[in-house]
């Protein structure tokens, strides 16, 4: 399968990375034709990514199937509207040097999993230094080091990796970023909950910089990030309530007054369009009508990913205007790992009521 090369020097990456927000070069008005430009050159840019995304993908698999044969392993290429919305929340941000465009995360029943994982990363980087792609970075959000818990109650390791290869196709994605999420199953439980409570409210919950109009929602999600902390015996948020009791009591009465569980499930009503469905297929167009509560789901065959960034644009291009409608294109191992991978496109927020209902049973 033929994959996309680079056609643009980073300066112009960066140069459609500023258009898309809205700055001009001249400081003018964005005309249409400047947008088109800079998200096809972002769209290159983007599609590129998913030569390394899928070796170091590969490589993750495997390691994570010693430790959890149940473990799943989506991928996925950022959204276009993430992107805009992560140039303008960190200011002098460049997209050449973004390291989540393209993004895999390794999802196991358990903390102890996540560790193990992890462990297996960092020997493998150590042993191997200058083979295969290079361990950059790591973001430990779970444990007592830096940075440390998220102060939303975001949990998990994210790994950033430098894609670097010496045969002539990898050769021309050298110096791509990578990044691997490890989550346990609770951890991503609660992120996707929040992702989808951000949909609905229409609130940017995750994003600590953003203004709330209810910041009730965010002290709710962080006291479930403690809850679920002292579950996995993981680090806690501070300045947030530690005895057990409290905390319950807390979780109890905000879910209440925030009508937590009737409107997560009310939410999860979704039905499912499948559009063409081939053997064996991995890669997938997701779309969300958040107003409809429909979810379509469009699957390729192996030959026919060449064709899928493309309509990837053209769809986000189409419902640009429209934040009701949320579009992704993921790669997974079967369509059944669609609903564990990406619940909050299927509005399934089951598992994360089920830690709530127990998180408020005291004792």
């Amino acid at each position: 399968m033929a994959y996309t090369v680079p056609l643009h020097s980073r300066a112009k990456v960066d140069g459609a990375g500023d258009t898309l927000i809205g700055v001009t070069a001249n400081g003018g008005p964005l005309f249409d034709y400047e947008l088109d430009q800079a998200l096809s050159v972002i769209n290159n840019w983007r599609s590129c990514h998913r030569y390394p995304l899928n070796a170091i993908q590969v490589t993750v698999r495997g390691r994570a199937k010693t430790v959890d044969s149940s473990v799943i392993v989506p991928q996925r290429l950022k959204r276009m509207a993430a992107i805009a919305a992560k140039l303008q929340l960190h200011s002098g941000m460049k997209l050449s040097r973004m390291h989540d465009i393209g993004g895999c995360r390794a999802i196991l029943r358990n903390v102890n999993g996540v560790r193990k994982l992890l462990e297996k990363c960092r020997v493998a980087a150590s042993k191997n230094p200058n083979r295969g792609a290079r361990l950059i970075r790591e973001y430990n959000y779970m444990d007592g080091c830096i940075p440390g818990p998220k102060s939303d109650g975001y949990r998990g390791i994210h790994l950033v990796y430098q894609y670097r290869s010496t045969s002539e196709a990898g050769a021309q994605h050298n110096g791509l970023r990578i990044e691997v999420q490890i989550r346990s199953q609770l951890q991503h439980a609660l992120a996707t909950a929040v992702e989808t409570a951000s949909i609905f409210t229409e609130q940017p919950i995750k994003s600590i910089k953003a203004n709330l109009h209810d910041d009730r929602w965010r002290r709710f999600f962080a006291l479930m990030g403690n809850a679920l902390a002292i579950r996995e015996r993981t680090t806690l948020i501070p300045g947030l309530p530690t005895d057990r009791k409290v905390l319950s009591e807390e979780i109890r009465e905000l879910s209440e007054a925030l009508a937590v569980e009737n409107v997560l499930t009310g939410w999860g009503a979704t039905v499912e369009h499948l559009s063409g469905h081939p053997k064996g297929a991995k890669t997938f167009l997701l779309r969300l009508d958040t107003e409809t509560k429909i979810t379509e789901v469009i699957a390729y065959s192996e030959n026919e990913i060449p064709k899928t960034d493309e309509q990837y644009l053209e769809l986000e291009k189409a419902y640009k205007d429209k934040p009701s409608q949320q579009v992704v294109l993921v790669d997974v191992e079967s369509i059944d790992a669609l609903r564990i991978g990406y619940p909050n496109f299927y509005l399934n927020t089951g598992k994360f009521i089920e830690a709530m209902k127990r998180a408020i049973t005291y004792p």
